[in-house]
């Protein structure tokens, strides 16, 4: 199987291999563009770039499978929540998605994304640290590194891959 990886983010290809080890897979990594802003704003446009990347990946990469992962942010009564969004596409069915782990930012990072900033840059700012959105990304910093971005993304695709295989044996 041929699985195409919308992303050259080494947290998310992670992820994707590792949802994938009970099985024997190729995997292509492709910078594929989300489509949507820079800092996604809600739910939505997460989940919208997710699906975006997942079909681009399907698409330029010829693959059985393409994967998009996306993180974004989302506006709540309580302040402003980090979300992750995955989506995956293959020939046989329609786009399939899901969600993952959320929680609320400090207000002091909240700030800077409303005024237009993109949590990686900040993240790497606020951590002193470089490329944070590569490695343990905003959930490592904030949970103390209990849980990484890696591992946040990888209960998303786990819960792709279930729903992948469930509708195709619904299909028979």
């Amino acid at each position: 199987m041929k699985i195409i990886i919308g992303s050259n983010n080494p947290a998310k290809i992670a992820a994707v291999k590792s949802a994938f080890q009970y099985r024997q897979s190729e995997f292509l990594s492709l910078d594929i563009p989300s489509g949507v802003s820079e800092q996604p704003f809600s739910d939505e446009e997460t989940i919208k770039g997710a699906i975006n990347r997942a079909l681009g990946a399907l698409e330029r990469g010829k693959g059985d499978i393409g994967i998009g992962l996306e993180g974004g942010v989302q506006e709540t009564t309580y302040g402003l929540v980090l979300c992750n969004w995955g989506a995956l596409a293959s020939k046989e069915l329609e786009p399939i998605i899901a969600g993952g782990a959320r929680f609320l930012l400090p207000e002091e990072i909240a700030v800077r994304l409303r005024a237009g900033e993109e949590l990686g840059p900040v993240m790497d700012d606020y951590a002193a640290k470089e490329n944070v959105r590569k490695n343990e990304g905003a959930v490592g910093i904030f949970t103390n590194g209990l849980i990484n971005r890696a591992g946040m993304f990888s209960h998303i695709m786990n819960l792709l891959v279930g729903q992948y295989h469930y509708k195709l044996t619904q299909k028979k």
